[in-house]
Order: C-alpha cells, then sequence, then structure tokens
C-alpha cells in the first residue's frame, strides 16, 4: 500500500498549519519569515497533490473546507509533537521563562517567592505579565500561565491545580477593634467595607446574615479590579474587604490582617498553572512546575485550604 505522505514536503505542512491555525496567508508569511506568495504557493500545491480545496479564498480572509478542517487538526497535533520532540532534544534549560499571571497571585504570592526560584535556576530568567486579560498560551510567546478557574480545562493545554480561590473577609486590627471583643458576621455591618456589593452580598448570603438596604456603617464605598487594590485601600482606610487568606498569608501571620471568619464565597474555584501539551516537558517550564508545586505544598495558608476543601468532600 502506498503511503499517502508519499511526494508532500514537511514544509508544504508547515505553512499549511500555520495558514489555517491564523486564518490568514499573510499573517501566516509573518510568522514563518516568508512572503505571501510563497505561502500561497506552498498551499496550492498541497491541494495539487491532494486534488482537493484545502481553503475557500474570500475577499479579506481565507477559510477552511471540510477536508482543510480535517487536515489543520492533525496538522496542528503533528506539528505540536515535532516541536516538543526537538525541543526535548535542543533545549539546554536555559532562556527567559515567560510567565503570564493574575495580578493579586503575582504582586502577594509569586513574586516574593520567585527569588528563590532563580537561585535554584540561575540559568533561566523569568518575566512576569500581570495584564488583566486572558492571554492565548497556544499563540502568544507565553511558556506557562496562572489562571483562576473552576474545572482548569482549556483547549490544548495541561493545567495543574495549585490550591482553592476561596475569599473570605480580611480586616485590618482597626476594623476588629470596632467589631467589638467577640465579632460576628452582623458586626461587620459597624465598619467600613471595601468591595463590590456583589461580592459582599454573597458573602453576608453565606453568613447568614440578612443584610439592609441601606447599610451607613458597612455598605462598599470604594470598589478596585483587583484584590490586592481592594485590600490595600482597605489597610489604608482601617477598613475591611474581601479576598484570599492564601494570596495574604503573610499579613494575617504578621497581624496587618485578620480572618475573623470561617465563611468563603467563591470555594468551588481554584488557581491552576497551565501551559500548552506539547510542552510539557520542556525543561524550564517542568524546572517551574516542580518548584511551584514544591512551594504551595510548603505554604501554611495554602495548605490548611487544601485540608479545608478535601474535608468538605
Amino acid at each position: 500500500m502506498s503511503d499517502p505522505l508519499a511526494n508532500i514536503a514537511l514544509s508544504a505542512i508547515r505553512v499549511f498549519e500555520a495558514a489555517a491555525r491564523l486564518g490568514s496567508f499573510t499573517r501566516a508569511a509573518e510568522e514563518l519569515g516568508i512572503t505571501q506568495a510563497a505561502v500561497s504557493w506552498q498551499v496550492k500545491a498541497l491541494e495539487k497533490r491532494l486534488d482537493q480545496p484545502l481553503f475557500r479564498r474570500l475577499p479579506r480572509e481565507v477559510a477552511l473546507t471540510s477536508a482543510g478542517e480535517r487536515l489543520a487538526r492533525a496538522a496542528t497535533e503533528a506539528m505540536g509533537a515535532l516541536r516538543s520532540a526537538v525541543g526535548d532534544i535542543t533545549d539546554s534549560g536555559t532562556g527567559v521563562l515567560s510567565i503570564t499571571v493574575l495580578q493579586t497571585f503575582a504582586t502577594q504570592w509569586l513574586a516574593p517567592r520567585l527569588g528563590a526560584f532563580q537561585v535554584e535556576h540561575p540559568e533561566i530568567a523569568v518575566r512576569l505579565d500581570s495584564a488583566q486579560r486572558l492571554a492565548d498560551l497556544m499563540r502568544e510567546e507565553f511558556d506557562v500561565g496562572i489562571r483562576a478557574s473552576q474545572v482548569g480545562e482549556w483547549p490544548g493545554l495541561e493545567s495543574v491545580f495549585l490550591f482553592p480561590s476561596a475569599q473570605t473577609v480580611l480586616a485590618t486590627p482597626q476594623a476588629l477593634a470596632a467589631m467589638g471583643p467577640d465579632p460576628r458576621p452582623e458586626d461587620l455591618l459597624k465598619v467600613e467595607c471595601v468591595g463590590s456589593d456583589a461580592e459582599w452580598n454573597a458573602w453576608y448570603a453565606n453568613a447568614g446574615v440578612v443584610r439592609p438596604a441601606a447599610t451607613p456603617g458597612g455598605g462598599p464605598r470604594v470598589t478596585a479590579d483587583t484584590q490586592v487594590l481592594e485590600v490595600a485601600t482597605a489597610v489604608a482606610r482601617g477598613a475591611v474587604a474581601i479576598g484570599s487568606p492564601v494570596m495574604f498569608g503573610t499579613d494575617i501571620a504578621a497581624g496587618r490582617l485578620s480572618q475573623p471568619f470561617e465563611v468563603y464565597i467563591g470555594d468551588s474555584g481554584g488557581y491552576w498553572l497551565a501551559y500548552p501539551q506539547d510542552r510539557r516537558r520542556t525543561r524550564k517550564i517542568a524546572a517551574f512546575r516542580e518548584w511551584l508545586l514544591d512551594h504551595v505544598r510548603a505554604d501554611p495558608a495554602a495548605r490548611r485550604q487544601l485540608d479545608r476543601r478535601a474535608a468538605a468532600t
């Protein structure tokens, strides 16, 4: 039986895969460092060899035919496996590890520990990006991402669970004193609360407290885009905010914040390390994954949340 790949150049498959993935001959040419005409020629040659069209040529873009979609899935998987194999052979473990990470996770948990990673792996430089947008790890120049999710499933990515993303009330010493010696959830109505109404309504509901429509002392007055900004605002104002006890574990241990109640919101979600499946064996990714999991296991606040979730299941 003849080999269906006979007389089909790997270069043509590579060009087709890029054009199919990017949906554009022009963008494929830019990625591959060749001309748009060369991309078009390679695709036409492949279509001629297969005796059927792989793309529909539209005025400003190209779209895959049904045959093109089938070949694109296989080509993407095959090219990924080839890149991974070549990377395993040639990767020396050096270079730059690019991480896209949530801002609060970056500033409160990861950044203070990264010095230890670079001591252990001086050959790997680290670049952190904490933009709010969700980066595409399959197409953008990031090696790994740290994300919040319920299930940690993304197409083409492998994910590793780190710890729960549950949040609770974090109180400054001034706010804790204002609530009295034996604070109850309803005592929060006496103090200033930083954060969104949606979060506070959810927390009060879980605490079994009916929150009045108008709460002069306890109604949220300041909101921000991230936990770290809301907690920083609460600290500056002697107020309370809702945040992760893992993210702010150091502040709780030092007495700068306290967690007065075992009531949580977002208890079913978690933080995940994610990276392309075909790059899981890349040395710098494997080194970071192992180091990160070791530090999660060594963090008392993270262990407490992991144990709490395990006890509840």
